[in-house]
């Protein structure tokens, strides 16, 4: 990797640091990766003393397991950072470094935990699942909701707030609100750049909607469990993509 530090933050910015990464970036489909950031995680690794925050008003840890904790920003729900138990190496997001990152993916891990609406090796999505009705929740099950199935299709959102905050990029479903039934909800909301609302769980940080200026609401596709039925159909704001992925899937790009 280059020996010039990058920095990184959060969506709205309360969470900054620089990194000298010494990995190449590894493309994270496990269930826990899927639920935080809302589709999977993509993230390279610094040594601790490559690291350095530089602002932590908003950061916050979720222990998933005695394995690892997982930061993110209390206030724009941004996924940062993985931080192994007793390690002196930390995981940073890819999608939270500001400007070309130089990196690449080199990696896919989990590929069998990956949701049923796109392929992990970055091929064309399989056919969509039968589902009848959805459920969804967050990593630590604060928020458990269902409504009704199929998902149907699934937009990848490559937008620099999408990438902020689910630390790769974004893939989420158009849904009726009145549809969603919550069995349990603890919610936070952060108004984003635009006038939307982005919905997170308080205590673990996982995305879960985003509720437009319109009113146009959407579902993250991570938080659904298989069966989904749904699809990765589209790839949106391909722009503002980051430089360490290239779309291989062969769906269209706006």
């Amino acid at each position: 990797m280059g020996d010039t530090p990058l920095h990184g933050s959060c969506l709205c910015g309360q969470v900054q640091f620089h990194a000298t990464p010494d990995r190449h970036v590894i493309a994270c489909h496990c269930s826990q990766c899927r639920k935080q950031s809302g589709h999977f995680w993509a993230a390279t690794f610094a040594w601790h003393r490559d690291f350095q925050l530089t602002r932590s008003d908003t950061l916050r840890w979720y222990a998933a397991s005695d394995q690892a904790q997982r930061g993110f920003c209390g206030d724009c729900g941004a996924f940062l950072f993985w931080q192994p138990t007793g390690e002196d190496r930390i995981s940073i997001a890819a999608g939270a470094f500001d400007g070309p990152t130089g990196l690449h993916i080199g990696e896919s891990w989990h590929n069998h935990d990956a949701g049923d609406y796109y392929d992990p090796t970055g091929g064309p999505p399989p056919a969509a699942s039968t589902a009848t009705q959805l459920h969804g929740s967050c990593l630590c099950g604060a928020n458990q909701f269902t409504l009704p199935g199929p998902m149907g299709e699934v937009w990848g959102c490559h937008c620099h707030q999408c990438r902020k905050t689910s630390g790769h990029y974004s893939a989420s479903f158009d849904a009726d609100e009145a549809t969603v039934t919550w069995q349990s909800r603890k919610v936070s909301d952060h108004v984003s750049p635009g006038g939307g609302v982005r919905g997170f769980c308080t205590d673990c940080g996982s995305g879960l909607y985003f509720r437009g200026a319109d009113g146009e609401f959407s579902l993250e596709a991570g938080s659904i469990a298989n069966p989904s039925g749904g699809q990765l159909a589209r790839h949106i704001f391909v722009a503002d993509k980051g430089d360490y992925y290239d779309l291989t899937d062969g769906l269209p790009q706006d």
